[in-house]
């Protein structure tokens, strides 16, 4: 994570919607990402940010309504406003692993391609029509980095749903962790931090060689290997999203790298897309259904973690963040009844301290 924390706290009050307030953010400084997971920035020195985010006007001007008229904020806004950041931060984990458990259940009638492009095509549709992204004038670099993230973002999101078909949601999302634990300990430069990378490790083998799958069985290891394909493709969002975030406004990189994503998808997906849709007795109600899934996953959590990022201390966040494979764990178990054993609950917990750990020992 970033050293330094470039979202400081707003001193007046909470302009236009909130939710399209954090996509017209502006671009984040070099090394700091804006990820789908939460905005996990890289670790290296401090970078001081200029007090006016490099537009030249001050925040609280940029915030200002217009001299004559009076700032305007309607009851939801004032209420999001009055929610601690970190349960912003916590609801958008909530949220996302809800719409990665939600996708499961589109999977036998979709498939498991079919869904996830359908789900793509729809949040970059939103995306597109929410941050407008201008590609004139972008150099070739920052295309080709749009989409290198956009191939990553492609190959993270069909793993990980191929992995949640054959694993349960904990097992798979703490698996698919390791690649931004593994970004983040490369990039820490300190030895100490072996020792983190030794603890997830140990939870790795709790989970795969000890851990058993429902019913006493051992892990799919197709699954297993879609689980371990999903966190390299993990780490390389992580990495390009550094580039693509410090050259493009807000969530516009994002919005193109997620179109290139559908379109990487659209070979293995299209067709049972398609097919499914053919075949549904309403597929009306079936794209409706996959919209409301898209919502969830991503693009709800986008804007609740950017609106928290911009209120709390970014080690906060990282470590509210380290948390994200035991909520899915939860929320396996009460939305799937996906049940853990002991073994497997400890590897997790062995993933999330090692995170945790490596997180408040950056500085030090």
């Amino acid at each position: 994570m970033s050293a330094a924390n470039t979202f400081e706290p707003l001193r007046t009050a909470p302009t236009g919607d909130a939710v399209a307030d954090a996509f017209a953010m502006p671009p984040s400084p070099k090394g700091e990402p804006a990820g789908e997971r939460g905005g996990w920035r890289r670790r290296g020195p401090a970078a001081a940010a200029p007090p006016d985010g490099g537009t030249g006007t001050p925040r609280t001007e940029r915030h200002r309504p217009p001299a004559g008229r009076p700032e305007r904020t309607t009851t939801p806004q004032r209420r999001l406003g009055s929610i601690p950041a970190p349960l912003l931060c916590v609801a958008a984990m909530v949220t996302c692993q809800l719409g990665i458990a939600s996708s499961k259940s589109l999977f036998g009638v979709l498939g498991v391609g079919g869904a996830t492009f359908l789900r793509l095509a729809v949040a970059a549709v939103v995306l597109l029509a929410v941050t407008r992204p201008r590609l004139r004038g972008r150099s070739r670099r920052d295309l080709v980095s749009a989409v290198l993230l956009g191939l990553a973002s492609a190959g993270m999101t069909l793993l990980f749903a191929g992995a949640t078909d054959r694993l349960p949601m904990g097992t798979a999302s703490t698996i698919e962790f390791l690649g931004p634990l593994a970004v983040a300990i490369a990039l820490s430069r300190r030895a100490s931090h072996l020792l983190w990378a030794l603890l997830a490790a140990g939870g790795v083998v709790l989970l795969t060689l000890l851990g058993e799958g429902s019913g006493g069985a051992a892990l799919d290891p197709v699954g297993l290997g879609y689980a371990f394909g999903a966190a390299a493709c993990y780490a390389g969002y992580i990495l390009f999203t550094d580039k693509v975030g410090a050259v493009f406004k807000g969530f516009e990189g994002l919005a193109v790298s997620f179109t290139v994503a559908a379109l990487a998808v659209a070979p293995f997906g299209a067709a049972p897309a398609w097919h499914g849709l053919s075949a549904a007795p309403s597929p009306a109600l079936l794209l409706l259904a996959v919209g409301g899934v898209a919502l969830l996953f991503p693009v709800v959590p986008y804007a609740l973690e950017m609106t928290a990022l911009r209120r709390m201390p970014q080690q906060v966040f990282s470590v509210l963040v380290s948390l994200d494979p035991a909520v899915s764990a939860l929320v396996g178990l009460v939305v799937l009844g996906q049940l853990l054993g002991g073994v497997q609950l400890a590897g997790i917990g062995c993933v999330v301290a090692a995170s945790v750990g490596a997180t408040l020992t950056a500085r030090r």
